[in-house]
Parts: structure tokens; C-alpha cells; sequence
């Protein structure tokens, strides 16, 4: 015999050793006690059942009548058909897609660039750019525009404008106007 074995077979020994004993005593047990309340709990609790004072008995109460109507529920289910999943889980057929006005070269091309784009979205490339243009040029790029533009409803585009400000970099001239020197 191997000492992994005979390791093995002492542990097994000692695991079984007076199992019938060890689980009689658990089930003797008193059933544990719950934890105490925090002090505002206990409180409201308090507060509750001097409010209503019939609520402790009727929650320790059995109720027959809604047990007996537990015991007439019966639960049968069973798998939709093939037809019925593909038509829940496949709504992706019926989405229109729209090719991107804007494609980015960068490193991070593969997360910025989308092939297809649904219909009523708009990439990120392409929010910045409509939100860039009616920056410049608000006349021309009004919301109805960059609705039709980019497929989406004017609801969004004007929300779009409303909402979302590109960045815009202000440079403040210091107070001291002292020219810096080389030293």
C-alpha cells in the first residue's frame, strides 16, 4: 500500500467514524436563532406592530384557505417552438443598416470603426462631426439636417445639439506678462 493511499484510507476512517451519532445530534438541535435587529429596525418594527397590533398574529397564523388554493396550482411548461425562438431571438432581421459617412485611421480603428451602422444611430466619429459642423456653421447644420444626414429623428439630433458640446480649448494669457528668459 502506498502512504498516499493509506492517507487516504485513514481520512475515509475518520470521516465516517460515528456518522449516525454526529447526525442524530445535529438534527436534535434547536433551530439557530435569527440575528439581532439593528436598533432603528427593531424600532420600526416596534412602531408597526403598536400601530397594528393584530399584524404578529396574522403573520404566524396558518392560513388553510391559501394553502389549499397553493396546492390546486399546477405549473406545466414547456419549449416554444423553433419558429417562435427564431422570431424572439433573431430581431436583428429586421434592422436596417446604413454604411458610415466618417471613418477614422488610427490605432484604435478596430474599436472606433463600424461597418455598419443601424439606422437611428450614429457612430462616434460621426457625432463629433455633426456636432463640429454646427458649431461652425449652425444656419446650414440645423438639426432637421444633420437628422436626415445621418438617418436619425430629428428628436435625437436636436437632443444630440442640446446635450453633447465638443471641447473647446480656451487659452488664458497669464496675468504676468513678463517674458520668460533662458537662463
Amino acid at each position: 500500500m502506498r502512504c498516499a493511499d493509506m492517507g487516504a484510507s485513514v481520512t475515509r476512517v475518520f470521516r465516517n467514524f460515528n456518522v449516525e451519532n454526529r447526525a442524530h445530534r445535529l438534527i436534535g438541535k434547536d433551530k439557530p436563532t435569527a440575528a439581532p435587529l439593528h436598533p432603528s429596525a427593531k424600532k420600526a418594527q416596534e412602531a408597526v406592530l403598536a400601530k397594528y397590533p393584530d399584524v404578529k398574529d396574522h403573520v404566524h397564523k396558518k392560513d388553510n384557505l391559501l394553502l389549499s388554493r397553493l396546492k390546486e396550482v399546477y405549473v406545466d411548461s414547456s419549449d416554444p417552438s423553433n419558429e417562435v425562438k427564431d422570431a424572439i431571438f433573431n430581431p436583428a432581421e429586421h434592422v436596417e443598416y446604413r454604411s458610415p459617412k466618417l471613418s477614422v485611421k488610427s490605432e484604435l480603428s478596430a474599436l472606433i470603426n463600424v461597418e455598419n451602422i443601424p439606422k437611428g444611430k450614429i457612430s462616434i466619429p460621426e457625432a463629433l462631426m455633426a456636432l463640429n459642423n454646427h458649431k461652425r456653421s449652425p444656419e446650414i447644420w440645423t438639426a432637421e439636417k444633420i437628422a436626415s444626414e445621418y438617418n436619425l429623428e430629428i428628436k435625437d439630433s436636436q437632443s444630440l445639439l442640446e446635450f453633447f458640446i465638443p471641447f473647446e480649448v480656451k487659452i488664458i494669457p497669464p496675468k504676468d506678462t513678463r517674458e520668460i528668459t533662458e537662463r
